[in-house]
């Protein structure tokens, strides 16, 4: 990570990780992500309260969701971000400490198959509806 980039804010209060997660889902559901998958983590991991997991078409459309998130979290709620993987694309990690956001193409999401690493299938994982 590159020097000039200012670390996250550690985490937030109850209201705040609500309102980072909601911001998070509503941004993915307007850049059309699929897949949207929300696995809680709080009182499980100490890594963050929530892992957001979506898919893009492309790499082109992978990148896109990246960038307007990463805008949208510090525009609205003044917070910075670390962000991995952008410059491919296939796999792009945003770390907003209190939600943790994978964007995959789809190849890539079927081969590591993050929600069966972290033990969440399909029933237990809550799926975001659109």
């Amino acid at each position: 990570m590159p020097a000039s980039s200012p670390a996250p804010q550690k985490g937030g209060d109850t209201g705040q990780v609500q309102a980072l997660h909601d911001l998070v889902l509503r941004s993915l559901d307007d850049d059309q992500a699929q897949e949207v998958v929300s696995i809680p983590l709080s009182g499980k991991s100490s890594i963050a309260d929530h892992m957001v997991i979506a898919s893009g078409r492309s790499t082109r459309q992978v990148a896109s969701m990246a960038q307007k998130l990463t805008e949208r979290i510090k525009r609205e709620l003044g917070r910075n971000v670390r962000v991995e993987g952008l410059p491919i694309a296939d796999w792009v990690l945003i770390d907003a400490e209190d939600v943790i956001i994978h964007l995959f193409r789809p190849e890539v999401r079927s081969f590591y198959n993050l929600e069966r690493m972290w033990g969440f299938e399909e029933s237990t994982a809550a799926p975001v509806a659109g």
